[in-house]
Order: structure tokens, then sequence, then C-alpha cells
């Protein structure tokens, strides 16, 4: 099944509007079973209670949730949800702080902490605890203290957070101009050929999947994306990698690594989280998935940050450890490499 269009929520409304048009080959479905294919966070309650509400709407007609979408339907629901105002809790949540001035602080996320507020997570993010910590943060074009870029809920890693007007301005264009220096560490499916390499390609939402993006070869649509990776070990049907961005898209190495048939390992969005790689035995399965359950998320690790800093002019760069899930996840994988040999 397939969407052609949807209207983007607007955290600034009480309400979180989603549109849907089903696929010539869609296969009569449950819209609630629909609608969990496509909105992400939308668990069962939340359409339980949109339904309740009668704020699902089939081809302009309120539905239940036991309706059956089919092809060419048009899906519309209606979520509500606090403004975004009233979202931004203060909350005494501990960080892992790794430098902090006057100006800026550098902060090393654990993965499963979301960056800031939003649908489905309104409580325990980045943003609910630096406001806690920092008054008076710095807001962004949308309305998000201190923020000049993020990383996924599970990817683990550094992130710098502006305390002043001109710091966020300063950073946000060094972030613009790709001047920072970004370096991540991802495990990934497969033995990755070259040693060292540049993916290109155009990034934007996969139109059969609001949940993911997608590469588009052609560039004629989606933005520029560009990743530079480098082997720093093969280990067995995995392959250790360091991802340099140039560009800064919404799960670009995730992204480009599966363009290039190197999934993340247990990355569950792009399909990461099935035996991409390697062989039938039924002890080699019962490994993999002693694996997923160390490393319960996408092997993927903000490990380096630079960037020059916007009152002294210095040029700051941060390192941070590999998560200790990470790394027990890799020793697990070479142990195993280690004994096929």
């Amino acid at each position: 099944m397939s969407t052609v269009d949807t209207q983007e929520p607007n955290e600034n409304e009480l309400f979180e509007h989603h549109r849907f048009v089903a696929s010539k080959g869609q296969e009569p479905l449950r819209v609630d079973k629909f609608l969990m294919n496509f909105i992400e966070n939308a668990t069962r309650n939340k359409i339980q209670q949109a339904a309740k509400e009668k704020h699902i709407w089939v081809n302009d007609a309120v539905v239940k949730q036991n309706y059956k979408v089919k092809a060419g339907d048009e899906v519309k629901v209606m979520f509500e949800h606090p403004p975004y105002e009233f979202l931004l809790t203060p909350e005494n949540i501990p960080l892992d702080i790794v430098y902090e001035d006057d100006a800026l602080l550098v902060v090393n996320k654990p993965a499963g902490m979301v960056v800031h507020p939003g649908h489905g997570n309104y409580t325990g993010t980045l943003i609910n605890a630096l406001i806690y910590h920092i008054d008076n943060l710095p807001v962004n074009s949308n309305e998000r203290p201190g923020l000049v870029h993020r990383i996924d809920k599970d990817t683990s890693g550094l992130l710098v957070v502006a305390k002043t007007e001109k710091a966020m301005t300063h950073l946000a264009k060094q972030f613009f101009d790709k001047t920072t220096e970004r370096e991540y560490v991802a495990l990934v499916w497969g033995d990755v050929t070259e040693d060292s390499g540049i993916i290109e390609g155009h990034i934007a939402r996969n139109p059969k999947n609001r949940l993911q993006m997608q590469v588009f070869e052609e560039g004629e649509q989606g933005k520029e994306a560009i990743t530079h990776y480098k082997v720093l070990e093969r280990i067995g049907y995995v392959t250790l990698v360091s991802c340099k961005l140039e560009t800064g898209r919404t799960h670009q190495i995730r992204v480009h690594m599966k363009y290039i048939g190197h999934t993340l390992f247990n990355d569950e969005r792009y399909g990461g989280d099935k035996i991409l790689k390697g062989t039938t035995f039924t002890k080699y399965k019962q490994f993999v998935e002693n694996a997923f359950k160390v490393l319960p998320r996408q092997a993927l690790h903000a490990k380096t940050l630079g960037f020059v800093h916007p009152e002294t002019g210095e040029y700051m760069r941060f390192n941070s450890e590999i998560p200790d899930d990470m790394v027990l996840c890799i020793d697990k994988w070479k142990h195993y490499s280690k004994h096929q040999q």
C-alpha cells in the first residue's frame, strides 16, 4: 500500500492531521492497522481514542476502527495533543554534559532519548532536561530551545546546544555552510567491499512509507545528501564503519547505507532487524537474535563533533566513547567470527 499525500502535523496546532490515499494495490485492511503502518507513534490506543472521538474519516465519512480500507480510499485522521508551549515542561533528567561554558554546551545523548517534544513523545526529552538545567535558552525557528541540530531517538552521541542568540546564529550557519565535523560509527550488515567511499543521492520521504526516507538517484526530488564512509573493521557478516556527514538529512546514514546494500544492524525502520546476511543454521539465527537483544536499536553512535566556537573563534573537537550496548554487540560478533574461521 502507499500514500500519495499527507498533511504533515503542525506542532503549534491543537490537533495533528494526516491524510492518506490507499494505492491501487491495497488489499482490504482495517483502518487502525492501515494508520499504524504510516504514522509514527500511532499506537493502537491513540487510534482507538481518535475513533471514539469520531476523528477518523474515509472518503469524508466517519468510520470505526474496524473499517476495511480499500484501494483508492481517502483516509483522514485527527489526533488531539497539547499545544506545543505546554509541552515545554522542565524535567529533572540527568544530562551527560561533555563541555559547557556561557555560550554553549555539548551533551552526550543516550539512545532512547527523544531530542524534542512532539507527537507521542511529550515528556522525557532532551529539551525537557535542558530547560530544567538552563534558564532562558534561545529559541530556534521551530520554537525549540537551544537546538541547532538533532539526532534520532535511538541514535546515541554528541549534540551541541546554544545558550545565547549569538551562539545559535553562529552555530546554525556552520551547519548550513557544512563546515562542522560530524563523524558517526555504525555497525552494518554485510562485508563492505570498498575500504572507503562517498555516497551521494538526494534524500526525500518514501512515497510508499511515510515513516521512511529514500534515496532518489537523479535528484528530481529531495535534498542533496553526501556521506563519506570508511571501513574500520570487517567482522564476518557485519562491518564496523565510520561515516562523516557532509550534509545533515533526516536518517541520512541509515538511508545511505541501506542504499549501497549495507543496512544498519538492528535498524527496525529500514529492515535491519532481520537476518540480512549469514547462514541458515539454527545456531546462527539464535546468535543474531541474542545480538539484537544486546543492542535493541540501530547500531549508530554520533562519536565526533567539531565546530568553531562562536565567541572565541577557536576550533573545538569532541569525542565520545562508543556506548556499552554497541560495544557488547561488536564483541559478540568478533567472538562469533573468530570461532567460524
